[in-house]
């Protein structure tokens, strides 16, 4: 019996095949090479059983990658697609957005516009047959829900619904579409001429998301816009030039990039931004990197906004996602980036030490950072000037907002976290919502409304307790109590999600006592 190549060797045969040249060049990496290949061959020649070359290379892969900085990394072929579909801004299936009440699928909201929306699926449906298959009251997983309703475009499905006041089942046949993933979270105006951006991502779409939601407004003069970059961890390099480019002037540098391999690369806004006269204020945290820190430092480096919050996160490094022959992918580090007056942003690293650098982030809140100002230092050699008015500003770690604004946990408890991270709320208020939707809907025609008369009796905060206790969550009367505040808020913008999208919700948010967001409206508005 002859012995033929896995198709895994193959694929790494004409892979070395190819670089034969880059290898002649570099003998020493070209012997490296040569090295594995013999490795994986000799296992796949005598090991004692057989063996998955996949999972191998694979793995390989990984712990090389493992002992560069803490950003490359490799991903599956599988992992491929499903990493990309958030940046790319859409993916295929039926278009709802959906929780899991009860151990049945329930529609929240169908997409505007998508194709559960055209056949008449409504908020409130519950779907309990899908091709025939009864799926409700069968240990239903988000997984589960994916595997049923996405599939490529032009694909149909049938489901049979549940909806309150029909008595039968009723059968809809969806015609699988598109389904966009928008990044803009809401574009609304929480004060007369100011707009208010939420962006929870640097994706493919949002600089158009962005520009369309300002269009739908018609001919209008703004005075001032609110960007919150809280929770925002970056994305499309291109997609941060394009962002930053609304608000600066034309020939103003956004980021340069210089890596060992790659010359330096300077971005300069084009001059055609929407947004270059008003007044601007952009909401960091922690948790805003990568291009919200670009645009956080270009903003910050022209003087030409306010930056409020919490130093972000401090990802200062250039990925490049480098195709492999079985369609996985390498997202390898190639370049840092600066900010206009040359400030690094990386936070410091030790290569091969991932888990020292990613914990360093828990670290500044046991250093108290998160709450005084005075707990973060800098070394004299990380300070730079701004461009225009020479402020000192930092570098070495991350973007120091101008106006900083500690971290407010007084309305936090155990009790309060517990029934947040397990989705409690956010399940009791979806199936709440659902009883009560055409009676809040004939009771609150439009928001100031709802917003002076929905009422938390004691019926719904003990509702809550009580439907807590019954997923596992003891009750804690001293606790409630604590957060009763945070409760309430959370409570009534769910409520109001349910009936105005998410324009309400954050209207109820940003004013129920976040403070970020209050001193960012002032700065803007101008007292």
């Amino acid at each position: 019996m002859k012995n033929r190549l896995t198709p895994v060797l193959l694929t790494i045969a004409l892979t070395l095949s190819s670089i034969t040249l880059f290898a002649q060049n570099h003998s020493s990496l070209g012997g490296h090479i040569n090295k594995f290949g013999q490795a994986l061959f000799y296992i796949n020649q005598y090991y004692i059983d057989t063996v998955n070359n996949e999972n191998l290379v694979g793995n390989a892969i990984k712990e090389v990658l493992s002992q560069l900085d803490p950003h490359s990394s490799y991903i599956s072929s599988s992992e491929v697609k499903a990493m990309n579909e958030p940046l790319e801004g859409n993916f295929e299936g039926v278009g709802i957005e959906f929780s899991i009440i009860r151990d049945t699928l329930t529609v929240v909201n169908p997409v505007s516009g998508g194709p559960s929306e055209r056949v008449g699926i409504r908020a409130g449906d519950k779907i309990v047959v899908v091709d025939g298959e009864k799926i409700a009251s069968t240990n239903l997983t988000n997984e589960r829900v994916y595997k049923y309703l996405r599939g490529a475009k032009g694909t149909r499905v049938k489901l049979g619904v549940l909806r309150r006041g029909v008595e039968d089942e009723l059968s809809f046949e969806v015609v699988r579409d598109k389904i966009p993933i928008n990044s803009v979270d809401v574009v609304y105006e929480p004060a007369k001429g100011i707009l208010y951006i939420k962006l929870s991502r640097f994706s493919a779409t949002s600089a158009e998301e962005i520009s369309s939601a300002v269009r739908a407004f018609g001919e209008r003069k703004w005075s001032g816009v609110v960007l919150d970059l809280r929770g925002n961890t970056g994305g499309y390099l291109g997609t941060a030039f394009e962002i930053t480019n609304m608000f600066l002037e034309k020939g103003q540098t956004i980021v340069y990039t210089e890596g060992r391999s790659i010359p330096k690369m300077v971005e300069y806004a084009n001059g055609n931004g929407l947004f270059k006269n008003e007044k601007l204020a952009v909401l960091i945290d922690e948790g805003s990197a990568s291009a919200s820190e670009i645009l956080a430092g270009a903003v910050q480096d022209w003087d030409r906004g306010v930056i409020i919050g919490r130093r972000s996160f401090g990802k200062g490094l250039v990925q490049q996602m480098l195709p492999l022959p079985d369609g996985s992918q390498m997202r390898l580090t190639i370049a840092r980036y600066h900010t206009p007056s040359g400030r690094v942003i990386q936070s410091p690293y030790e290569e091969g030490a991932a888990d020292k650098y990613y914990r360093s982030l828990y670290e500044r809140y046991s250093r108290g950072e998160y709450f005084s100002r005075d707990s973060i230092h800098f070394p004299d050699s990380l300070k730079y000037k701004t461009l225009v008015k020479e402020r000192e500003v930092y570098g070495g770690g991350g973007i120091m907002p101008d106006i900083f604004i500690p971290a407010d946990t007084t309305g936090y408890s155990n009790y309060y976290g517990t029934i947040a991270r397990k989705g409690i709320i956010l399940d009791y208020m979806n199936d709440l919502s659902d009883k009560n939707r055409d009676n809040w809907k004939a009771t609150f025609n439009d928001f100031d409304t709802f917003v002076k008369e929905f009422d938390f009796d004691r019926a719904i905060l003990y509702g809550l307790a009580d439907y807590a206790e019954m997923r596992g969550v003891p009750k804690s009367p001293e606790q409630f109590e604590i957060s009763k505040k945070e409760i309430e808020i959370f409570v009534k913008a769910l409520a109001a999600r349910s009936l105005f999208g998410a324009e309400g919700y954050y209207r109820i948010v940003n004013f129920g006592g976040d403070e970020v967001f209050e001193v960012g409206l002032k700065e803007v508005i101008g007292y």
